[in-house]
């Protein structure tokens, strides 16, 4: 006969996944589905998910791992759901602003960061998720393997290739702007 979890450990181990990667977990699924509610509807049917975990199975190190990869799967079926993918050509770009120094700062931080975006957006779609996840969501090359289904080095080959293929892109560009 199977031990049930023990409830203490379990809510104990849901506020602090909640407290830790909430806001993390939400931003990266918003930035794949375009969709403020339905991130937080993903998020938190992980963390409902996560509330018949075993505790001792998923406390520590592999937790962050696991609560990406349920997060991701879930928000990629309601998508399939919806018969549409949001490319990040929907992300608002006019909306992105820096508190820089002054206007003329801020104009310019605007101006390179919507730049950044535009090349970003030539990425194939694997290396602009593994980029995201590597940078956006500080996660490790076996975390994003682990989400990702893919394997640590293939991760580390995507990152490397991506951010080498920015560099070439954003390398005419950047001269242009000097």
């Amino acid at each position: 006969m199977l031990e049930s979890p023990d409830p203490a450990a379990t809510a104990d181990l849901v506020q602090r996944a909640v407290r830790a990667y909430e806001s993390s977990l939400t931003g990266y699924i918003y930035n794949m589905t375009s969709d403020l509610e339905l991130a937080r509807d993903v998020v938190q049917d992980t963390f409902i998910k996560l509330c018949v975990q075993d505790p001792a199975r998923l406390d520590g190190p592999g937790l962050k791992a696991w609560l990406f990869t349920v997060c991701r799967h879930r928000a990629l079926d309601l998508l399939r759901r919806r018969r549409r993918l949001v490319s990040i050509e929907d992300w608002p770009v006019d909306q992105l602003a820096d508190a820089g120094p002054g206007p003329d700062r801020c104009a310019a931080d605007r101006d390179e960061t919507a730049l950044v975006l535009r090349t970003f957006r030539r990425l194939p779609p694997n290396q602009a998720e593994v980029l995201r996840l590597k940078f956006h969501n500080d996660l490790s090359y076996q975390e994003i393997a682990d989400i990702t289904g893919l394997s640590p080095g293939n991760v580390g080959f995507l990152i490397h290739t991506g951010l080498k293929r920015l560099r070439l892109l954003l390398a005419p560009e950047m001269a242009a702007c000097s």
